[in-house]
């Protein structure tokens, strides 16, 4: 595992599109949320300790959203030939096993990660009404052994925010965790 801080992307970017299937087969592509007051991708996986430590709290934070209209999509970009725990059918057993109400989409050709400038697991982006990017960065300061509360605090933050129509603050921590597993190229 190499500890992997967030690229932090500009704010104000407009959402990269994607179509990508979820953990039923289903074609998932971000126009189908258009209508959605804010979207938040979640970039995750199933082995990774920094997400494991987040599963519960970000499931919840999932549910609490969702009954808001936020659009809430995870996303695992990681390499599933190197990485078996981190295939499809492993996800589908992951979204079960987390409580996960959102779709779990698999990006096999890793186009969507890039696009995002996505680098860890978890990393995390809220885009407002218009699909632009108004947060980018960590859930909260919560790290595997570091007892601060895993409490979702930033995201909720941004979140609600945006859901009031303003700007989320600017000060924004990257995200820490397991580097996006890459194909080798």
């Amino acid at each position: 595992m190499a500890l992997t801080p967030s690229t932090m992307a500009p704010l104000g970017m407009s959402a990269p599109t994607f179509r990508l299937p979820d953990t039923d087969g289903r074609m998932v592509a971000l126009s189908d949320f258009a209508e959605a007051p804010a979207v938040l991708v979640a970039f995750i996986c199933n082995h990774c300790p920094y997400v494991k430590h987040i599963r519960k709290a970000f499931a919840q934070l999932a549910r609490d959203y969702q009954a808001k209209g936020v659009a809430v999509i995870g996303i695992s970009s990681n390499d599933a030939v190197a990485h078996p725990d981190d295939s499809p059918t492993k996800m589908k057993e992951e979204k079960a096993a987390a409580g996960y109400v959102f779709p779990y989409l698999y990006d096999e050709s890793q186009e969507v990660a890039k696009a995002y400038h996505a680098a860890c697991t978890p990393d995390f982006f809220v885009f407002d009404k218009n699909q632009k990017m108004a947060y980018r960065g960590q859930m909260d300061s919560s790290r595997p052994g570091n007892e601060k509360p895993n409490d979702g605090a930033d995201l909720r933050a941004a979140l609600d925010a945006v859901l009031a129509g303003h700007a989320p603050s600017t000060k924004q921590m990257p995200s820490i965790g397991c580097n996006i597993k890459w194909k080798a190229r």
